[in-house]
């Protein structure tokens, strides 16, 4: 089996790479699993039939063509498509069924996953506490505890201040693109501690039954 994995950027591929195989080690068979992760999330398409423009590289720029693309070359195989974005500050339930309408129409006959982090990646790392400790034993946990899963509060930012502590302030103050790197190196540090079955995330959850599905869908499972 083969995932095609659509990420953002760096560090949901990170997260991605890790996570999969152990969501689908129940079935006791081989995934080749491909990370490509993007430059930024970039705009939504005003016509996705047509082309992307030149030098375009978001993830929402190229993934009309993208599915084009994978619908030609693998169609009918054993190949599942995984899109994964943020929902940033607008509403996941929006996002999920605008990202569905796109894969209906530019890939009508492969299997594909949508999964939307409520807000940010790091939504799903605060989501397995345990993760996120040990990759960092000397975590803020009382700022973990105050988190409230998936919810709209600045998720990078509260990741930053349960690693960072003290010093995070200074460093969300600095922000983009310098803190990119440090995402990386978090989700990396924390994505391979991570158990999909314990995870607190409801954004999570919702992501990891639709890989199941779809596995079990290509596989012949439901017939």
């Amino acid at each position: 089996m083969r995932f095609e994995v659509l990420t953002e950027d760096r560090s949901g591929g990170m997260v991605l790479d890790q996570i999969l195989p152990k969501m689908i080690r129940k079935y006791d068979m081989d995934v080749d699993v491909h990370i490509r992760p993007h430059r930024g999330l970039g705009d939504w398409p005003s016509n996705d039939s047509e082309d992307p423009q030149p030098y375009a590289s978001g993830l929402l720029d190229l993934l009309p063509a993208k599915l084009r693309a994978y619908e030609h070359v693998y169609a009918g195989t054993e190949t599942i498509v995984i899109v994964v974005m943020d929902s940033d500050s607008y509403s996941p339930a929006q996002i999920f069924n605008r990202l569905r309408s796109l894969c209906q129409r530019n890939a009508p006959n492969l299997v594909y996953v949508i999964g939307v982090c409520v807000e940010e990646m790091e939504s799903w790392l605060l989501g397995d506490k345990s993760a996120v400790l040990a990759a960092y034993p000397d975590a803020d946990v009382s700022a973990i505890n105050q988190y409230e899963q998936d919810s709209i509060c600045g998720t990078w930012e509260t990741l930053c201040r349960v690693i960072l502590k003290d010093r995070a302030d200074r460093t969300i103050r600095i922000g983009y693109p310098a803190v990119g790197q440090l995402k990386s190196e978090w989700a990396e540090n924390i994505a391979v501690h991570m158990n999909p079955e314990v995870n607190k995330s409801p954004s999570f959850d919702r992501f990891s039954h639709a890989v199941d599905y779809a596995v079990k869908k290509i596989k012949g499972f439901h017939r």
